[in-house]
């Protein structure tokens, strides 16, 4: 292993990592998290498109939640954790340049389906490629950043995922307007082809374990993984706090084009214009404050990494609530707002405790054992809960009642505050079995 000249306490966010330049380093983590910008653009613009979707193809709620959702979910998931096996074995450039190729194919071919059958598959086949996109990032950054910065690094990339909502929101709103829901899925899945292209050979891989005083340079089975994983007392916990944070999030981003559409009677041009810098900027910006104010803060006592977003999660929930229950649109988009920043600092904190306590070749694995949970609760059940629910409050005339149904799902964040302050209880634990220290 290189030898910086320094130990892994000593290494710090502006200097060179062992191997690769400080310059390759940023330029790596702002190319994947370009990609992850490109992996949620792909995925949301079905979101904005969904009324017109829905309206052509003759679609309940149920079937836009199983088609946001559990469909997407299940593959997603399914495939995630052989990928990221291979991750921690195999070039992880080169698994992120293929997936994205995949995936980016397989949304420019939802523009041909003539039926919900058709959609559902061909978006089976984006889960089965974005699968392949996070678990390697997760590895590569925390090979790149020491563990004092690494969740600001893993907020930054985990920011892409908001702008890919942004981004999808206000495109997606403005394309299909004009030209029509199949067009836009062509033209949006088209760029991530040459993105991949640029990722494959402008970006080399960082060399494992360089923060890491001791790491084994042989790959670990499925097995050890998977018992490194299970002897963390605070994983389940983690996990389970992860997913209950993206069940909230899912659900109601999923369906809050539908419910501004609805209730407040806008286009979806309009809708992706406001609802973009809303969700995508909210998102944004509680996605990196969560990283960094955790790096800043939580280093005399690590359990905060899992305190603070399950604390700010749950002071979310009447906000929520009221941006879902207002009829006054500007007051409903600011509340949204901020229960936007306030429902999305848990993923980078996260990441980052559960890296820690892992060898450097298990990363890829243990990230794709995090979203396993994650998203197969929050994306796959998240939307579809929503969705039934609007369809089974439908009143005598049989229209769905989305609004009530958002405000049944949110206050199910208070499950995540438990699971995050449980967490955080027995992070000490864990932290003195792998480092020697409770902090």
């Amino acid at each position: 292993m290189p030898d910086s000249g320094k130990t892994p306490v000593q290494e710090e966010q502006g200097a060179d990592t062992p191997g690769m330049s400080k310059k390759m380093r940023n330029y790596t983590l702002a190319v994947l998290t370009l990609v992850y910008t490109f992996n949620f653009v792909d995925r949301q613009i079905l979101v904005i498109m969904s009324e017109s979707i829905k309206n052509e193809l003759l679609l309940s709620d149920t079937q836009l939640g199983l088609l946001t959702g559990l469909a997407f979910a299940m593959f997603y998931v399914s495939v995630g954790i052989p990928i990221a096996y291979f991750a921690d074995r195999m070039n992880r450039r080169n698994i992120i340049a293929a997936s994205l190729t995949v995936w980016s194919a397989m949304t420019a071919l939802s523009g041909f389906a003539q039926n919900y059958s058709q959609l559902l598959l061909a978006r089976v086949g984006v889960g089965v490629g974005e699968a392949g996109g996070s678990p390697p990032a997760h590895s590569m950054i925390s090979d790149m950043f020491d563990k004092k910065s690494r969740a600001t690094a893993l907020a930054i990339y985990t920011a892409g995922l908001y702008l890919g909502v942004t981004v999808g929101f206000i495109l997606g709103g403005f394309l299909v307007d004009i030209y029509g829901w199949r067009a836009t899925f062509m033209i949006v899945g088209i760029p991530g082809v040459l993105l991949a292209l640029v990722l494959r050979y402008t970006v080399i891989e960082p060399q494992r374990g360089v923060f890491e005083k001791t790491s084994s340079k042989k790959p670990p089975s499925f097995r050890e993984t998977l018992a490194a994983v299970k002897n963390m007392k605070c994983f389940p916990y983690v996990a389970f706090g992860c997913a209950m944070s993206a069940f909230v999030s899912y659900g109601s981003s999923n369906f809050m084009p539908s419910l501004l559409i609805r209730y407040h009677d806008m286009a979806a041009s309009e809708v992706g214009l406001v609802l973009g810098p809303t969700a995508g900027v909210g998102g944004m910006i509680g996605a990196f404050m969560g990283g960094y104010l955790t790096d800043k803060y939580a280093t005399n006592n690590p359990s905060w990494y899992l305190w603070f977003p399950g604390l700010i999660g749950v002071f979310g929930i009447p906000l929520g609530i009221f941006a879902f229950q207002t009829d006054n649109t500007t007051a409903a988009l600011v509340a949204y707002f901020f229960f936007a920043v306030m429902g999305t600092l848990y993923l980078a904190p996260s990441i980052a405790i559960v890296h820690r306590l892992v060898e450097p070749r298990m990363r890829a694995m243990s990230s794709a054992m995090l979203f396993f949970v994650l998203n197969l609760i929050g994306l796959g059940l998240g939307p579809l809960f929503v969705g039934f629910l609007s369809d089974m409050l439908a009143d005598a005339d049989g229209v769905a009642n989305l609004r009530l149904a958002l405000t049944i799902a949110t206050p199910l964040a208070l499950v995540k505050g438990y699971a995050y302050w449980k967490g955080g209880k027995l992070l000490p634990e864990d932290l003195e079995r792998v480092e020697g220290t409770g902090g």
